[in-house]
């Protein structure tokens, strides 16, 4: 993703994986390729491979810049997880786009987690002499109080769901508590007059998109309240991984509604470069345009 400036902060990222990654009818609920297909002509070229039949999809971290902080917005899947395929992939990259930024670990301040699954909260610590300490050792991690105590029942009761098998929490936020470093806050959470938290359950019980407002400009990160440009088209469309279907789709229409033929810039997690852009309406749903 090239640099973005809005107002005074500035957006870049840091690209763990990308690349073809899933069919649409592997990974969206009662998805009809033959109902589908019209929509899947029309795709933007970087988010569908023709050859292979799946969709682009990205794996990045957002690197944010205001006048007082450095902050990162979801930190992929990390490494040392012991995450089967395909989550296995390589993850120098991340490290290695970190450094291409002029940052340490010791540089953050700030890491939020729109919600906790295990591609949106993997560097949030690391593995020292067999145990996991926090990644950033002088950043406050913000979770949703509502998304932390959801996924700390699940492990306390043994549990697993989609998106966060493996003991996500116990690697990827027990640490960061233990530690000192994490804030649990609701929607209501302001940073540097510039930042602050939509909440867009669904996917994941306390899921939020981070909103960046500067001088008249606005940037959402939307996380996974989208993940693909089919779901313009069809907001309804949820995926196999959302703990509520229906509350996801009814957050992104919500979320669409209110930014569509605006000058919002959108900037969903799983987008391929150029990965920011804008909605525009489209009959009864919407478009997406890249802000080339």
């Amino acid at each position: 993703m090239k640099r973005l400036q809005i107002g005074d902060v500035a957006i870049t990222s840091l690209i763990e994986r990308d690349g073809p990654w899933r069919r649409p009818e592997d990974f969206f609920l009662n998805y009809d390729s033959a109902a589908k297909a019209a929509d899947v002509a029309r795709l933007a070229p970087e988010v569908f491979d023709r050859a292979s039949g799946k969709m682009v999809i990205t794996y990045q971290t957002f690197v944010v810049r205001t006048a007082q902080h450095v902050i990162l917005v979801d930190t992929c899947t990390g490494e040392d997880k012991g995450y089967p395929a395909p989550m296995d992939f390589p993850k120098q990259p991340w490290m290695d786009a970190l450094t291409a930024e002029g940052l340490t670990p010791a540089d953050i301040d700030y890491v939020f987690c729109t919600h906790l699954h295990i591609d949106h909260s993997g560097w949030n610590t690391k593995l020292v002499n067999g145990e996991w300490v926090p990644t950033f050792p002088n950043a406050k991690y913000i979770f949703h109080k509502g998304e932390y105590a959801a996924w700390e029942a699940l492990e306390r009761e043994g549990k697993e769901r989609a998106g966060g098998a493996g003991g996500v929490w116990r690697m990827n936020c027990e640490p960061i508590a233990k530690a000192g470093q994490a804030l649990l806050v609701d929607e209501s959470f302001t940073l540097d007059d510039c930042i602050s938290l939509i909440l867009t359950p669904g996917h994941s019980p306390g899921h939020v998109c981070v909103k960046i407002s500067s001088k008249g400009q606005t940037a959402i990160i939307a996380g996974d309240m989208m993940h693909h440009q089919l779901q313009c088209f069809d907001p309804t469309m949820s995926t196999i991984f959302c703990w509520d279907p229906h509350a996801a789709a009814e957050s992104r229409k919500r979320v669409f509604e209110e930014v569509a033929e605006t000058d919002t810039l959108l900037l969903p997690i799983h987008f391929p470069t150029p990965t920011a852009g804008r909605l525009k309406r489209a009959g009864g749903a919407y478009d997406w345009v890249f802000a080339r």
